[in-house]
């Protein structure tokens, strides 16, 4: 009888593991499903709007066909630079510092404040940086713009560096600093090299996050439809050239909204490649 139990009891087990195996599996299939049905609605809806005329000229005047947005996709490409600059220096530092100097009271509070910003909606950051920035400048700028995005990068940035670090086995700190190595150079020889691959990863996760927001542009960089030379006037970007065509009444402008969805998410995918093609070469970490 024990034998005969057993082996239900083993049937039983099987049957339930095949049952999770096909959830997640649907699951899956779901996730990948609607991934494919967005890309196949920007390719179906504005792959046709885009050739060379897409990256090379600016928008036409309504009415008149052809144009492109090759202002917008320099001004996403400048908004993105400004946004590193303030994001990513900040976040990879304040992320060493709490997976480092975790147990002090200055790292909870910068933990707190980090993901209490991560929740802030970007339409209030864009609001904050128009009133300490653009009213101040008097005028809309791709430099106000930049900082609200770098803003949003910085608790992402940081979270992620944190955790990576923290991933680092203690046994290589410790080994370090046993050969005489200070704190600070154990880190920065040791555990940061260590972890490079993640801080990247973190790094490419705050861009892909900050690529296609909108609202905070509205506040700040605003829009331009010709080019926008230096830092200090209104740009033109992907995102809010995607909103503006899409809730207009005209069809050519609809369908170069579309395309201009999917160059955004094009832009993306293939930082994204570049960044992995690099690192499946093997950066060797310096020593």
């Amino acid at each position: 009888m024990s034998g005969w139990a057993g082996a239900g009891h083993r049937r039983f087990r099987k049957v339930i593991s095949y049952v999770w195996l096909g959830a997640t599996a649907l699951c899956a299939i779901f996730v990948v499903g609607v991934l494919f049905f967005i890309l196949g609605s920007l390719v179906w809806k504005g792959g046709s709007d885009i050739d060379l005329n897409f990256f090379t000229q600016l928008p036409k005047p309504v009415g008149e066909t052809g144009g492109g947005m090759a202002n917008a996709i320099v001004g996403s490409i400048k908004l993105l630079f400004l946004a590193s600059l303030v994001g990513i220096p900040i976040g990879v530092v304040g992320g060493i510092y709490m997976a480092e100097f975790g147990g002090r009271l200055s790292a909870f509070i910068i933990q707190y404040t980090a993901d209490l910003l991560n929740g802030v909606p970007s339409i209030v950051i864009g609001l904050f940086t128009y009133s300490l920035i653009v009213i101040r400048m008097k005028h809309f700028s791709t430099l106000a713009g930049g900082f609200a995005l770098g803003v949003m990068m910085i608790p992402i940035t940081l979270r992620s560096t944190e955790q990576f670090l923290r991933s680092v086995p203690v046994a290589l700190r410790e080994g370090a600093m046993a050969l005489g190595a200070s704190k600070w150079r154990t880190i920065v020889s040791v555990v940061v090299p260590a972890a490079y691959r993640g801080i990247l990863t973190a790094i490419l996760l705050s861009l892909a996050r900050v690529a296609g927001e909108t609202a905070p542009l509205l506040f700040t960089a605003l829009n331009n439809r010709y080019w926008s030379p230096g830092w200090n006037q209104p740009t033109a970007s992907l995102p809010v050239m995607v909103f503006t065509y899409g809730i207009s009444p005209y069809d050519d402008w609809q369908r170069q909204a579309w395309a201009a969805g999917l160059v955004l998410l094009g832009m993306v995918l293939l930082t994204n490649i570049i960044a992995r093609t690099i690192l499946s070469r093997g950066i060797s970490a310096p020593r």
